[in-house]
């Protein structure tokens, strides 16, 4: 039933995964409450409800648009999933407003396969990487998946090289400029320290937490496996995967570069999808992707209870 629901692109999908992740959503913003007034937090945590509806919609269209997967709206569901086995990310405003800035980044790096428009797209890229990075500091990091993926398609033009760093120069001048009429210029000092966070760690602990490492370590086999398969496929997917695979590892270095309840984990969310579905889809028996999908709700449902009543 989930499998067959799922397997089609319709509206009624992206509105049963916006209820369902409305519910899950107040669920964890009723218990991180304690003695906080609702009148006062609400206005933001629906801002950040709205910003996660905007970035499953923005999945739902590049699954379409750049057909990273087959076309079926399970991109959008492992995404939300993840979401909610990993709650304690709803609790971190500047990784949702950063990963909704790198996730449209990636979107128009993807959207270079077609070799239309290429500085435009390097530009908007660029742009939204430096605009992420005012949310975390280590989202500069992206910039070298721009460069990669310059390389991949369009390195011979080297106009196309400089394009970022006029990405860069007009979000930081625009700021500096804001900055400056507001008299807080020492925001740049303090925002982009951009600290190693395991050089002072005393433990893995500190750095990552278990659900995390066994989270990194699942996506990275179910990508090596996606790649085995695809190794005999044309380049345009497998060139595709390669550039999600490159945003997942930054994701992850990303992760271990901050404290372990810093960490923006969410950020790694969408490649790890597109990932998962690609596996999915290998499995041809309507039993089995229904058990596969029933599994993992129930997996993904008791870590957000484990997480809220541990």
């Amino acid at each position: 039933m989930i499998s067959s629901f799922f397997g089609k692109t319709k509206p009624i999908n992206y509105i049963v995964l916006a209820i369902f992740l409305f519910l899950f959503f107040s669920i964890h913003v009723f218990f991180g409450l304690n003695e906080q007034i609702v009148s006062e937090i609400l206005p933001l945590e629906l801002f950040k409800y709205g910003v996660m509806l905007l970035t499953v919609y923005v999945i739902n269209q590049i699954v379409k648009t750049e057909k990273v997967t087959d076309y079926n709206s399970y991109g959008m569901l492992f995404f939300v999933l993840l979401v909610i086995g990993f709650s304690e990310e709803l609790e971190m405003g500047t990784a949702i407003y950063a990963n909704f800035f790198l996730l449209l980044a990636l979107w128009r790096l993807l959207s270079l396969k077609s070799i239309r428009n290429v500085k435009h797209k390097i530009f908007d890229a660029s742009l939204l990487v430096a605009i992420a990075s005012l949310f975390y500091d280590w989202a500069l990091l992206f910039m070298v998946l721009v460069f990669v993926v310059i390389n991949m398609y369009d390195r011979k033009n080297f106009k196309n090289w400089l394009v970022p760093f006029i990405g860069l120069a007009t979000i930081f001048m625009l700021v500096f400029t804001w900055l400056k009429v507001m008299g807080n210029l020492e925001f740049f000092g303090e925002h982009y320290r951009f600290s190693i966070g395991f050089l002072n760690a005393t433990s893995l602990a500190d750095i990552l937490n278990i659900k995390a490492l066994f989270f990194f370590i699942i996506v990275l086999l179910v990508a090596i496996l996606v790649f085995i398969r695809l190794r005999n496929v044309g380049g345009g997917k497998l060139l595709l995967l390669r550039i999600l695979f490159l945003a997942f590892i930054l994701g992850v270095i990303m992760s271990l570069m901050t404290p372990v309840n810093e960490s923006p984990l969410l950020i790694t969310f969408f490649p790890a999808a597109v990932f998962l579905v690609n596996y999915f889809e290998e499995i041809k028996k309507a039993n089995w992707q229904e058990a596969v999908l029933v599994g993992c709700s129930l997996l993904a449902t008791l870590l957000f209870t484990v997480h809220h009543l541990g």
